[in-house]
């Protein structure tokens, strides 16, 4: 039987006297896209840190195609060499072209050769419609336009798994639409997604399973239809309001 490709095993995290993930559990199938919601502070930005290794646990595990990346003696450079993270600021290197962005870690982390490393960096933006910025530097480019070409610079080793955590949150409202089409667009492509998102329209529509986080717990999790629709936990159900009165969903 094939193991998952992500799974959370009662992971506790805190920094100092605050519990920022309480007995989180999660499993993640193969080419299924999670989406997690919840207030700011629940919680989901440190999960998706947590399962990338850049926040190390205090309790519980977190295995990989059944593998346990948080054991003693794992490399994590090795684990994120399997998943690829994407966060709210964009975090190209600004002395760096877009190519130069894309190329330098499948070339100097996955030893992918130069031409390679290229044709897989001037397919990529191709897909996405950046073809045309190649040689760009970062501060010439649109608030949507850097975050696409953050998703392909992760895209571009060919990871596994991928991690997104509130990738429209730094945008304007009309710069979300693209950023969330090339996701969907992975979606079909089979990609096995973790999405922290405030974008209840885009969860719905794309999940496969939703996560409510509420005080670093997964307070509530199912199908997208059962969420939205039919919450059971009271706290889901405030929080879902408050999104539909503020007209985002």
């Amino acid at each position: 039987m094939t193991p998952p490709k992500l799974e959370l095993r009662g992971v506790w995290k805190a920094f100092g006297d605050k519990e920022v993930l309480r007995d989180v559990d999660l499993t993640v199938d193969q080419h299924e896209v999670v989406c997690l919601i919840g207030s700011s502070g629940s919680g989901k930005s440190t999960m998706l840190k947590c399962v990338n290794l850049l926040f190390p646990i205090d309790e519980g595990a977190i295995l990989l195609d059944g593998a346990d990346i948080t054991a003693p003696g794992v490399n994590p450079n090795q684990v994120r060499e399997k998943m690829g993270i994407v966060f709210q600021a964009f975090n190209l290197f600004p002395h760096m072209t877009v190519l130069d962005n894309i190329t330098l870690s499948p070339r100097e982390v996955h030893g992918v050769g130069k031409a390679e490393a290229v044709e897989r960096a001037r397919d990529l933006l191709d897909r996405f419609g950046l073809t045309d910025k190649i040689d760009e530097y970062p501060d010439r480019l649109s608030g949507g336009q850097q975050q696409r070409v953050a998703v392909v610079r992760a895209l571009a080793t060919q990871p596994e798994l991928m991690l997104f955590d509130e990738v429209t949150s730094a945008l304007d409202p009309e710069l979300v639409a693209e950023v969330l089409n090339v996701i969907r667009g992975l979606k079909n492509d089979g990609m096995t997604m973790v999405i922290a998102t405030h974008e209840m329209g885009f969860a719905r529509d794309v999940a496969d399973q939703v996560c409510f986080l509420d005080a670093g717990r997964i307070l509530e999790h199912g199908p997208p239809e059962a969420i939205f629709s039919s919450p059971s936990e009271p706290r889901t159900q405030q929080f879902l309001q408050r999104i539909i009165d503020a007209g985002r969903l």
